[in-house]
């Protein structure tokens, strides 16, 4: 008989019977110590405590370090990596092809707001439901750190550069487009990162976390504003975040300033607190406003920053079958010739 002491102990499973090893990928290929890492074990952490299976799961990306990184989580899923910034498009289309898959799609700050700005703001406003992460670092790690179209004006490269260029904020410009989930945060957050992909994981159209993660090969230097330590000290969190999978309504009624305990269904329990310096997510004004102060004083405004959850689908806009027309028959896919006909003498 083997001894107590010395046995394993069983890997814990979620509600589908499966471990988190379960949610993994291939070993990661980046820089040692890189905070895409970071997002990606958060990523593995949200998907295995939501439950998802990983076959139903369709992972998107672009070009960039921060495309690599679907390769390290959730190997079970499918995948498509895309020329440098047309995830944004490619995705649209796979959703259209079969919207009954989770879409997730990992970007970088070149790809979304470089080359691929145009497609973002438009699967953006067509309300795509996927999660869409940027992974922003403000330079082009793969070819040798340049600035990127979020780096900061007034930040110097680790040539010496210095960038003269205004930073585009893609959360803002999400906004300004419609999208219902909007959120900024930390790559080395872990309280509120994970709550973040749960909460996107639950929203019904696209919704956009964008993750400063510091670059540190090309962005980690003293005069840059996307280095470790520039965030960890100009980093201005909305609230206290968390997320609480749905089964029974919880309520809590407490006033501002105070803690309070919140026991889940889980056995587990959580503390809330609410800052006497209340952010309404869902003030699409106070948001933008928000968001141009922080970047006026250069700071990482962190947490969920807007959210609504009116959000009107691209599948109900284009009154979609429920049925993925990727598993239709070609019988239902190629009308018949004497349908064509018809169809044709309709519009002469």
């Amino acid at each position: 008989m083997a001894n107590p002491s010395t046995t394993a102990a069983a890997p814990k499973l979620n509600r589908l019977g499966r471990s988190r090893a379960d949610y993994k990928g291939i070993p990661s290929t980046l820089c040692k110590g890189c905070g895409h890492d970071s997002i990606t074990s958060q990523l593995i952490q949200a998907f295995w405590e939501a439950g998802v299976d990983p076959w139903q799961v369709a992972k998107m990306s672009g070009i960039g370090c921060s495309s690599k990184t679907t390769a390290y989580f959730l190997d079970g899923a499918h995948g498509f990596n895309s020329v440098h910034g047309r995830m944004a498009p490619i995705s649209t289309g796979a959703y259209l092809a079969n919207h009954n898959l989770v879409y997730i799609g990992v970007s970088g700050d070149g790809d979304s707001a470089s080359i691929g700005l145009g497609n973002f703001l438009h699967m953006v406003r067509r309300h795509v439901p996927m999660i869409y992460i940027i992974e922003n670092n403000g330079v082009y790690g793969l070819t040798k750190g340049q600035f990127s179209a979020t780096a900061d004006k007034g930040s110097l490269s680790k040539g010496g550069g210095i960038n003269q260029s205004e930073p585009i904020d893609c959360c803002a410009l999400a906004i300004q487009m419609g999208c219902e989930y909007v959120a900024r945060t930390f790559s080395g957050d872990f309280k509120q990162l994970g709550p973040l992909i749960k909460g996107a994981l639950s929203h019904t159209g696209t919704a956009l976390i964008d993750i400063v993660s510091p670059c540190i090969t090309f962005n980690n230097h003293e005069g840059s504003t996307k280095s470790l330590a520039y965030a960890k000290s100009h980093e201005e969190q909305l609230h206290e975040i968390g997320f609480v999978p749905h089964h029974e309504p919880i309520t809590a009624d407490y006033d501002a300033g105070e803690i309070t305990k919140i026991d889940l269904p889980d056995g587990s329990s959580i503390l809330l607190k609410k800052l006497e310096r209340n952010h309404d997510p869902s003030n699409k004004l106070k948001a933008l406003n928000l968001l141009m102060e922080a970047a006026e004083s250069q700071l990482f405004l962190t947490g969920l920053i807007y959210c609504r959850s009116d959000t009107n689908p691209i599948e109900d806009q284009l009154n979609l079958v429920d049925e993925s027309l990727a598993t239709l028959p070609e019988s239902m896919l190629r009308p018949p010739p004497d349908k064509l006909r018809e169809v044709m003498d309709s519009m002469s």
